[in-house]
């Protein structure tokens, strides 16, 4: 059984991920330093999957403890999620995303090439194509100055594992460039659980549709799309999990040294089209309002996944109202009051 590797795979992202790992036959090994997860997030997982979960609590620039991870296990590959990723925070604090984003993947890297380790899958995002000159926006498309230090920090996680790739014959990386993941376990275990207040859309709906915030903010409403607001493609969190198995099977089938994929439904909706899914799901009308627009917004970008659709045999298989749906079920199971 291969053994996987999985940074910040308590996370949001990270925990589907697991869950898709297991029920493909990898065993992952999960390192987290809770900064913006949960250990109770291990407990779910091992109830989900009805079986115990190798977890370290980790930080991945700690170079020494990644070094007795990968001393202690025979590990096969691994997946790096672990990062800062609110693009408005970024902007604030640049420092903090540097080090952390750009600093644990060399940190992790290091410690890989000490142990032989040549297979990573790396959690990108399509905030490395900033504004797009054209839509849907492809994997070949130009890659513009980043909008925030977030997307820069993922622009240049990506040229750091290209140039491993050049470095190191044996070295062999997948880029999947998410697109924006929402929704949750159908069996509301496990889902987005942000700290504070949330810097993505979905979480903030289901938490005013909850009564744990007053009202939503829609950070503006004149952008030149069909109603003003921005336009993101959302997709289902366990869709974008089955994608980092498929690209492992991926790894093991083909020769190619690098796989680049955008990871998306291939379809935008706009931020009162997400609003109005979530009202039809939950039967509850939102309170919102218009406001300024958020420095380090791109006003519309969604996915051409033709390319993963036709290369990892993978596609999209939740809609929209099906993550609202799920997002919404999730945070009823968190309760009426915010913890």
């Amino acid at each position: 059984m291969h053994k996987i590797l999985v940074t910040g795979g308590a996370g949001y992202i990270g925990s589907h991920t697991v869950v898709e790992l297991i029920n493909s036959g990898f065993e992952p090994i999960i390192v987290d330093n809770y900064s913006n997860s949960n250990p109770l997030v291990i407990q779910n997982l091992e109830k989900l999957c009805n079986r115990s979960i190798t977890h370290y609590e980790a930080d991945c620039n700690d170079e020494k403890v990644l070094s007795e991870i990968f001393n202690e296990h025979n590990i096969s590959g691994v997946i790096h999620f672990a990062a800062y990723k609110a693009v408005g925070e970024s902007v604030s604090e640049p420092l903090k995303y540097y080090e952390n984003n750009i600093g644990s993947l060399i940190t992790l890297l290091k410690v890989m090439n000490r142990f032989d380790v040549s297979t990573i899958v790396f959690s990108s995002s399509c905030t490395v194509y900033g504004q797009p000159d054209q839509l849907p926006v492809s994997e070949n498309a130009v890659i513009r100055p980043a909008n925030s230090p977030y997307g820069y920090t993922k622009q240049v996680s990506e040229t750091i594992l290209q140039d491993c790739v050049h470095a190191n014959p044996k070295f062999r990386t997948v880029l999947l460039r998410y697109f924006n993941p929402i929704g949750a376990h159908p069996s509301s275990l496990i889902g987005e659980l942000p700290i504070g207040i949330p810097n993505n859309l979905v979480p903030f709906i289901t938490q005013t549709g909850a009564g744990w915030r007053n009202e939503l903010t829609i950070f503006g409403d004149d952008y030149n799309t069909s109603d003003g607001t921005c336009i993101r493609d959302y997709i289902h969190v366990i869709d974008l999990a089955k994608a980092h198995v498929k690209a492992f099977e991926w790894l093991e089938k083909n020769t190619d040294s690098i796989g680049v994929f955008n990871i998306g439904t291939g379809n935008g909706s706009s931020v009162l089209q997400t609003i109005q899914a979530f009202e039809k799901v939950s039967g509850i009308k939102l309170a919102y309002k218009i406001g300024n627009r958020r420095e380090g917004d791109v006003e519309q970008i969604w996915a051409s996944n033709d390319k993963a659709v036709n290369e990892l045999n993978w596609k999209a298989i939740y809609s929209l109202e099906d993550a609202m749906d799920h997002a919404w079920k999730w945070q009823l199971k968190l309760g009426e009051k915010q913890p």
